[in-house]
């Protein structure tokens, strides 16, 4: 790891999450991914840290970028939206890199869809932040900081 990785944090976001502040704002709310973004890196920043953004509805992407901030980042903040339920491979790339990685959900999977309450992130996460809204970024970037020392 490079002395930059050291302060730089990667938050990914998985599918769907590019349709914030229009898909569903009920559930999800009416803040765009630019503004989840923002929030995360002005917060990263007054921590010292710098953050890396990367949305993508492709698994195999998600997966480079994993693989990626072994050499280029210190921890992992992910929203794996639908990919949480279904990829035992994103699991793996994020036990397999031993990265701290903190899950992140928007809306509080457990009062949703019965599909919506099995993770695969979990149990490879060093924390979990859900249902907090968008604010839950925040909290995440926070607490990873926290995680590396900071």
């Amino acid at each position: 790891m490079t002395e930059n990785a050291s302060r730089t944090i990667l938050l990914l976001n998985g599918p769907n999450l590019n349709l914030l502040g229009t898909r569903e704002p009920e559930i999800y709310g009416r803040e765009t991914l630019a503004d989840v973004e923002a929030l995360a890196r002005s917060t990263a920043k007054s921590l010292g840290f710098e953050l890396k953004v990367l949305q993508s509805n492709h698994e195999g992407v998600l997966l480079d970028a994993i693989h990626e901030a072994r050499t280029t980042a210190a921890g992992i903040v992910i929203n794996p939206g639908a990919f949480t339920h279904t990829s035992i491979a994103l699991a793996d790339a994020i036990s397999g890199v031993e990265l701290p990685a903190i899950e992140v959900h928007i809306s509080n999977v457990h009062k949703r869809e019965a599909f919506r309450h099995h993770s695969y992130i979990s149990p490879v996460a060093s924390s979990i932040i859900i249902g907090a809204g968008v604010n839950g970024y925040r909290l995440a970037v926070q607490q990873m900081a926290h995680l590396l020392g900071s």
